[in-house]
């Protein structure tokens, strides 16, 4: 089956499971259905991805057919597939010595595997590609499937001739973020930079990215976008078929005089802004959460962003939430699933001490296979190397299905009052979100139909039905927690 018509099977499958949800799960009518009430038939809701950050090959494969197809998950993003340096952290992933797709995840043909897995599942498959630079490392090596290298010197691939060597800095690294020149021609913490700008460096690159496209990769995440200029990431994505979907790292800054909005050209963006601010919001005033994405001096638009709570990255550096916040991560993924700004992607890790760890390997180094407790919940007690699976909390799973439910359908009903806040997607949808100590009791407005609705974050095969009733409905939300209904859930 070729790349273009797996896509398309895979669409059609997606949209067949939302239009089989309200006679799955819904009750029975003899009158027509009104079509503002029913789930999102375009599959417009459809969008919800998951980085499942240092995944085996054959894990990932295992959950796209057990747990990502069946909760509605778009897209799953990888860990880089490529050859790296050896050793136990988890940034040796991010340090290339070849684009051989051999790694500590796993080989070619168990990459392969997991693509075609994914796709029977429906699942749309991106990888983490590192095309900025090479490694970091001064000392002579060999790579994990046993290519040798040098700082400069990676035989068969890369001479010294293709690596910027910048000389605006003592040590070549980036000093001043200020400086356009430096964040995009010196090196960021000593990794060997490509030379971007040259033809040929920029064709070997896209050859790279094009024999991942030929294996069925739907897209990227190019990381450490802002180290190139725009127009040498433009000319490396280029050639790639106009169905590829690219999202590009560039974290915004004050003041820099790079931003994010140069990029979006070339794809969408991580809005690091919006995991930064909704942090915040959960701290200190959930109402807030309801205008996220509106201020054009903070935000790309909605359509060029990539929208957030944590990332490998952020989670070390302190700059938003974590898994260690519990159920507020949790919660804030919810309101981040509700609301409308950008294609939102769930993190999933493991848990550490120190920032460094990498994920638990076997005595040569490889990685172990994810294992996800059965109940998994937010503020479980995790050793370093557990795996958190916070893309199978209840109130993360369950949220996904929700919004592929309720599509495209506009914010209404916004209701909030000290830690709470609520809102409502059309007549499809709507979500209550207690952040507080204490429980919240409320009757709200909805413009949900009359009838009796189940909790979607409460778990598959529970239901304690609540009533809607000439657009009002009473809830009761216990502290920290949340409560969600669909038109595809109904008593």
């Amino acid at each position: 089956m070729t790349h273009l018509a797996r896509r398309a099977r895979r669409g059609w499958a997606a949209l067949a499971a939302l239009l089989l949800l309200p006679a799955a799960l819904g009750a029975c009518s003899d009158d027509p259905p009104d079509p503002a009430t029913q789930p999102a038939s375009d599959g417009s809701g459809h969008d919800v991805g998951v980085q499942l950050f240092q995944w085996t090959w054959d894990a990932i494969a295992q959950e796209c057919s057990t747990t990502l197809g069946p909760a509605g998950y778009a897209w799953v993003l990888t860990s880089p597939p490529n050859e790296h340096i050896t050793g136990e952290p988890w940034w040796t992933s991010y340090q290339p010595v070849s684009y051989r797709l051999e790694s500590r995840l796993g080989t070619r043909e168990q990459f392969a595997s997991m693509v075609d897995a994914c796709h029977e599942a429906g699942v749309d498959v991106r990888v983490d590609a590192v095309v900025n630079h090479m490694t970091g490392q001064d000392v002579p090596g060999t790579g994990w499937a046993g290519s040798p290298y040098e700082h400069y010197e990676y035989p068969g691939t890369w001479t010294p001739a293709d690596f910027h060597h910048c000389g605006l800095t003592p040590d070549d690294d980036i000093a001043m973020y200020l400086d356009r020149a430096q964040v995009q021609t010196c090196e960021l913490l000593n990794l060997a930079d490509l030379d971007t700008g040259a033809a040929h460096v920029r064709e070997r690159l896209a050859a790279y990215l094009q024999d991942l496209v030929d294996l069925g990769v739907d897209g990227f995440r190019i990381d450490a976008a802002k180290h190139m200029a725009t127009e040498d990431v433009a000319a490396v994505v280029a050639a790639l078929p106009d169905d590829v979907a690219v999202m590009q790292e560039v974290i915004r800054g004050s003041a820099e005089p790079i931003t994010p909005e140069e990029y979006t050209p070339n794809g969408q963006v991580y809005e690091f802004t919006y995991g930064k601010e909704l942090a915040g919001v959960v701290a200190g005033s959930p109402g807030l959460a309801l205008e996220l994405g509106e201020s054009t001096a903070r935000y790309v638009p909605s359509a060029d962003a990539v929208a957030f709570v944590e990332n490998h990255d952020t989670e070390r550096n302190g700059s938003t939430l974590s898994y260690r916040a519990g159920t507020d991560d949790a919660l804030a993924t919810v309101l981040m699933l509700a609301g409308t700004y950008g294609t939102p992607q769930v993190y999933s890790g493991y848990a550490f001490e120190d920032v460094d760890a990498g994920p638990r390997q076997d005595t040569d180094g490889r990685v172990l296979d994810a294992t996800c407790a059965p109940d998994v919940a937010p503020g479980d007690d995790l050793a370093p190397g557990d795996w958190v699976c916070q893309h199978r909390w209840p109130q993360v799973a369950g949220m996904v299905g929700w919004r592929g439910v309720v599509g495209d359908a506009p914010v209404v009903d916004t209701w909030s009052q000290g830690d709470a806040v609520a809102l409502g997607r059309g007549q499809r949808g709507f979500v209550v979100v207690n952040l507080g100590d204490d429980e919240l009791r409320a009757t709200l407005a909805t413009r949900l139909p009359d009838g009796e609705y189940c909790d979607v974050l409460a778990g598959a095969g529970t239901c304690a039905p609540t009533r809607v009733r000439d657009g009002r409905v009473d809830v009761v939300v216990p502290a920290g927690s949340a409560v969600a209904w669909d038109v595809s859930r109904t008593r």
